[in-house]
Order: C-alpha cells, then structure tokens, then sequence
C-alpha cells in the first residue's frame, strides 16, 4: 500500500491555526501525531483520499512555535485540526519555507484577512466581558433550594392526589363495569376537592416569580375546573350520580398523572425522555375531551338550575321574580370554547418551544 499526502487547507486566527484535511474514513490517534515547537507530523494510517484507500502522512514545519496539545475531529468526508498557537499574533504565512508546499492551500470557508480576525476577536472580547458583567450583576437567589423544595413537595401531592383518583376508578370500572360511572363522586369527591383546592397555588405561584408559566392560562384552568367541581357537581346532588362525573374526573386525573411528575423531575434538574413526550403529546387529545365532557355537564345542569332557581338573580317585580343561573352558565359555556383556544395554543406553542431547543442542543 502506498504511503500519499492528502490535500490540506488551512487558515488562521491571532491564536489558533485550522487544518482542514481531505480524508474520509480516516482514524487520528494521539499517539499518531507528532508536534513539537515548530514541526509538525499527522500519521492518519489508512484512510480514502483522491487516490483510494492508501495511508497518508504530511508534516508541516510552521513559521513560529506553537502549543503541543492539538484537537481533531474526524467525520465521514474530512479531519478537522485546531492547533493554537504559542504566542497570539497574526502570521504572515503558514510555513517557515516561503513557498508553500504543493499539497496546502487556503481555506476559503474559513479563510479571514487580518482586519477581519482583529474585529472577530475584538467581538469575542466584548462578548467575553458583558457575559462576565451580566453574571456579577445577577445576585445568586438564596431561597432557590427553598423555593425548588416547595415546587417539588406541590407536585409531588398532587401527582398522588390525582393517582389515587385515577387507579380508584380504574380498579372500580374492572369490577363494577358501567355501574362505576354513577357513584364516581360519592367515592372520590373529597379526594377531588383536596386537589382542586390545592390547584389555586398554581394560579399564585406565577404571581410570586416561583414558575414561568404564564398567570391567565393556569387561572382559566383552575377557575373552569372549580366551577364544574364546586358550582355543577357540589352544589346539585342530581349531579353527583350521573355518568358524565366519571368521564370528567378520568380526564381530569389522566392529564395530571403524567403532567405533576413531569414538572417534579424538572425541579430537581432531570428529565425522562418518555415522560417529557407523554405531557407534551397526551394532552392534545385529552384536553379537548375533558372541555367538551365539561360542557355536557353545564348543559345538563342547566335545566336543575332552572327548576331549583339556586343561585338565581333577584330582580324587581317590573322585569319578573329572578334572573335563572342556567344563564349565567350559558355564558360561561362560550367562555369555556374560548378558553379552550387559548390554553390549548398556549400548551402548543410551549410544547414547539420545548422541542425547538432541543434541536437546537442537538446541533
């Protein structure tokens, strides 16, 4: 097999000098290269060049000194070599020897004249310093492990909380059937009232700079599932034993046992990769179902209301006894669609955000 040199390119910045070599295949070992002060020697061992598959070595003996340790990156098509450079200054050349060797040329991807190189590392400099300043200006929180602690102990009773909901209906509708659906609140109500309850923090922890989620789209969560719990299923026992309670509930529980894990995992800095799918992918189907089973349920409530007149409006004699709640809650039904679109593209545009990033890292 033949021993060949291989096409480099080269360019250079005030402290560091880029070799480009045309290899594909090709396996740099550090026991392979040979660098010291002025000289140096690649040995590549077997790699494809413009001639086939032969073993390539070049050396090169540069204008000044540089630094013994190199950094190469070896891909399918070529070796990507940054050597820095003893001193920083800018180089008339590469080589000690005014004429160049046949196999070096200049690479224009890279390639800077030396006005160019001072801009880009006065750049880096100024970038350097205002990272350095915005860090000293940013004071290091001393209640972060305080506020992380009560993040995490939140999603950590609530994701138990809604689990117990969630495996409590599941157990009974394996062993009861359709019979389940219509006792669902006798059996799981005060669970249900703990954690919905326990939700309002979720509309004050945004108020208080403790998440980043935004105030309007956890308040219209929160406040909708209130009303249904508190307003529709509370206050009408006619309610409390019909099938779509445990339609709602399912929904409401399934939701939250992959999304409070999720963020318990965040406070501590770790991540499950299918965890992270399932809250940003399940709710896409879920959400929608769980409004439109909400709905059913106002629009079922509507006649109780009428026939009860709880919560009616007192009017004068003139305009009639009282205004029915059902209104209200027509209006609310419209407020509920609406809401609907807003979360639903809050939760969408959180979820592109999220995997944009992560591209982006990937990159």
């Amino acid at each position: 097999m033949q021993i060949l040199t291989p096409h480099v390119y080269w360019a250079q910045r005030h402290g560091e000098i880029y070799l480009r070599v045309e290899l594909s295949d090709a396996k740099v070992g550090q026991s392979d290269n040979t660098i010291s002060y002025c000289f140096t020697l690649f040995n590549f061992g077997q790699g494809h060049g413009a001639k086939g598959d032969n073993e390539y070595v070049f050396s090169l003996e540069f204008l000044e000194p540089v630094r013994p340790e190199i950094k190469h990156k070896s891909t399918q098509r070529q070796v990507d070599i940054k050597i820095k450079k003893q001193e920083v200054r800018w180089w008339d050349r590469l080589t000690l020897q005014e004429k160049k060797p046949l196999f070096l040329a200049p690479d224009f991807d890279r390639w800077l004249d030396e006005s160019d190189a001072e801009m880009e590392l006065q750049a880096k400099e100024e970038e350097k310093i205002n990272r350095i300043s915005v860090e000293s200006r940013v004071r290091k929180d001393p209640f972060l492990g305080l506020k992380r602690g009560y993040l995490f102990m939140y999603n950590l009773v609530q994701f138990l909380g809604f689990s117990w909901i969630f495996v409590n209906m599941t157990v009974r509708l394996f062993i009861l059937g359709q019979d389940s659906f219509y006792d669902t609140f006798h059996t799981t109500a005060d669970m249900m009232y703990f954690c919905q309850m326990m939700a309002v923090l979720e509309v004050i922890n945004p108020l208080l700079g403790l998440v980043k989620t935004g105030f309007f789209p956890a308040m219209i969560q929160v406040a909708g599932r209130n009303v249904i719990l508190f307003v529709i299923f509370g206050c009408l026992e006619d309610m409390q034993n019909k099938a779509v309670v445990f339609f709602v509930f399912y929904l409401w529980s399934t939701i939250e046992i992959f999304r409070y894990p999720f963020y318990m995992l965040a406070c501590i800095g770790n991540e499950w990769k299918l965890l992270t799918w399932l809250r940003y992918s399940i709710w896409i189907p879920l959400y929608p179902l769980g409004v439109v089973a909400e709905a059913v349920a106002v629009i079922q409530s509507l006649p109780i209301f009428d026939e009860t007149r709880l919560f009616s409006l007192p009017l004068p004699a003139v305009l009639g006894h009282s205004l029915s709640f059902s209104y209200t809650l027509q209006v609310y039904l419209v407020l509920m669609f609406l809401g609907l679109f807003i979360n639903f593209r809050h939760l969408y545009k959180q979820r592109r955000r999220r995997y944009r990033s992560k591209k982006r890292k990937v990159h």
